[in-house]
């Protein structure tokens, strides 16, 4: 199907194409009317004409009477009540469509999306919980576009610390410690392994060495580095299953996957004359970016121990996903902070013509996770909170309030819903906020089944899949009509056909949070529906109208926020 955006916006084109080419109807949603075209004034201000007559020539072109009526209103704006024989035909091409007029991109593009990338030999903390959460629904979505997404998850495996986790690994007995390691033993491992680091100068230099065992491939230093990376990255798959994100094994390409590519960057750039040496290291200076003195910036590709830093590998992996993986769009989900450091290399790649202007390339910059007193998120004991224990306590809040509510659920089912509940919080939460903000992580807020929730949502589609159980008999779509009579029928239809324009302008912003208010729109319209409008006890045709705008209602639930990564339970 069509959807109903694309339909006012093609025939409303046309028009304003016949006024003036290319000319913007600047199209919207609005509550003078149920859409408005806005780009009559600029137009009419480029043609040196005044707007309402611009508007009256752009109505007698358009083809909009068996769509919507319009009016003119102030100096030219266009608003549009959709007519109710048109929002029929839109709602039972809806009913029978799998996606919910939603259209698969008719150019498929090869998406390479950066994401989550925490490191070894380190518990996930909650830093780490807005890349993994907004990278994972960027890439479902981009999927459900139609895009061949390729996750990449560039873990810190590589550099100067491995060599004094190595040293103290063999300080501790290697067979023993290899053996038993626990990623909780990790943790403290690493603790361990800085303080010895940072008190014992003999340690510091034999972690020194080990670094330049590790970076010559000497092969029993390899073995023990992979007894670290190994342990690290199997307690990674285990919080991402928990927390149900789609990043596999295989998507996990770290630091040290380009180490070998080094040595060629820095080569090219010194051959396309881009290197400048600058107190013994060797940098590229990209125009435009300064420092507080107004001294120019440089990217520092090798250090002056001759030993290379993030900028380097960086580089090679823009470089590897143009040259090798052909992307086609280059997402970087990272916090705000690096946005300088992002934007350098963007703009070297740029010079050393590794990033075609064709391919884009662009950061997802998100703020970060505070807690109650608004201050970076932390436990009592002032350590970064653990993203496991997070989800554990959501978890446990969760099972709590299904017991209060008196659910029927046995045991087994009891906790799957409760996991649901919990990661619906969390994500939704973080998905809901506009990504550039920062957010408070308050889980009382978070699990609750009110409000703009998580949880909420769920509940809302679980009630309405009740109704379908209450009536004692399968229910199937027929050919039911959608005369819409009530406004709270009309209200909730005109919001259940918004679906396409939001996922669309969701994704192609790349803000997950458009989405989510939309989806609350959603769940708010049918609460007001179903408290106007009895289901159920309706007869006859009314009934199977009313039920057909609950089930659509309820697929629409279900398919939003299943792209967001979020389970819709059918009870609660």
């Amino acid at each position: 199907m069509t959807s109903t955006y694309e339909t006012l916006l093609g025939r409303l084109q046309v028009a304003f194409d016949a006024v003036e080419s290319g000319a913007d109807p600047a199209l919207r949603t609005s509550d003078r009317g149920d859409y408005q075209a806005n780009g009559v004034m600029a137009l009419a201000k480029r043609l040196g004409r005044p707007p309402r007559d611009v508007a009256d020539e752009i109505l007698g072109v358009a083809q909009l009477k068996d769509v919507a009526d319009v009016e003119i209103a102030g100096p030219g704006f266009l608003n549009l009540t959709l007519r109710s024989t048109f929002l029929d035909e839109q709602l039972r091409a809806m009913a029978t469509d799998s996606r919910l007029g939603v259209a698969g991109v008719t150019s498929p593009k090869r998406v390479i999306i950066d994401y989550s990338a925490p490191n070894v030999a380190k518990e996930m903390h909650v830093g780490n919980l807005r890349s993994t959460v907004i990278g994972d629904a960027l890439a479902r979505m981009s999927r459900f576009a139609g895009h061949d997404v390729v996750a990449r998850n560039h873990v810190g495996d590589w550099g100067t610390n491995f060599g004094m986790l190595i040293e103290h690994l063999l300080d501790r007995g290697e067979d023993r410690v290899g053996a038993t390691l626990s990623i909780g033993d990790l943790d403290v491992f690493y603790k361990e392994a800085r303080v010895k680091f940072d008190a014992d100068s003999g340690f510091k230099e034999r972690s020194r060495l080990r670094v330049v065992a590790l970076q010559g491939g000497d092969p029993e230093t390899l073995r023990l580095w992979h007894v670290l990376v190994d342990e690290s990255l199997a307690y990674f798959n285990e919080v991402y299953t928990k927390l149900d994100v789609t990043l596999k094994p295989s998507d996990v390409v770290g630091e040290s996957y380009y180490n070998e590519m080094l040595e060629g960057v820095v080569q090219d750039l010194d051959e396309l004359g881009l290197l400048v040496e600058s107190e013994g290291a060797l940098c590229v200076f990209p125009p435009g970016f300064q420092n507080r003195e107004g001294e120019p910036l440089p990217l520092i590709v090798r250090k002056s121990d001759d030993g290379f830093g993030y900028a380097a590998s960086d580089l090679a992996a823009l470089r590897d996903r143009v040259a090798t993986l052909h992307g086609d769009e280059l997402l970087y989900v990272v916090g705000a902070p690096q946005a300088q450091h992002l934007e350098m290399v963007f703009a070297v790649a740029r010079l050393a013509h590794w990033l075609p202007e064709t391919v884009r390339c662009e950061q997802v910059a998100f703020g970060n996770v505070l807690g109650p007193d608004h201050k970076m998120f932390k436990s009592r004991a002032g350590e970064t909170v653990k993203l496991v224990r997070l989800l554990d306590e959501a978890i446990e809040r969760a099972y709590v309030i299904l017991d209060e509510r008196g659910t029927d659920l046995d045991g087994d089912a009891k906790l799957h819903l409760a996991e649901q509940i919990a990661r619906a919080a969390i994500k939704y939460a973080d998905l809901s906020t506009e990504r550039q903000h920062d957010y408070v992580f308050d889980l009382d807020r978070m699990i609750a089944f009110e409000g703009d929730t998580g949880p909420y949502l769920q509940y809302a589609h679980a009630r309405l899949r009740s109704i379908f159980r209450r009536l004692g008999e399968p229910w199937q779509p027929g050919d039911a009509h959608f005369a819409l009579e009530a406004k709270a029928e009309r209200e909730l239809a005109l919001g259940l056909l918004r679906l396409p324009e939001s996922f669309n302008s969701s994704l192609s912003s790349l803000q997950p949070h458009r989405l989510c208010t939309y989806l609350f729109d959603v769940a708010q319209r049918f609460t007001s529906f179903y408290d106007a409008c009895p289901v159920l006890s309706a007869e006859g045709a009314l009934r199977e109208e009313r039920l057909a705008l609950c089930d659509l209602t309820a697929r629409t639930l279900k398919l939003g926020l299943g792209v967001l990564g979020i389970d819709a339970p059918e009870r609660m």
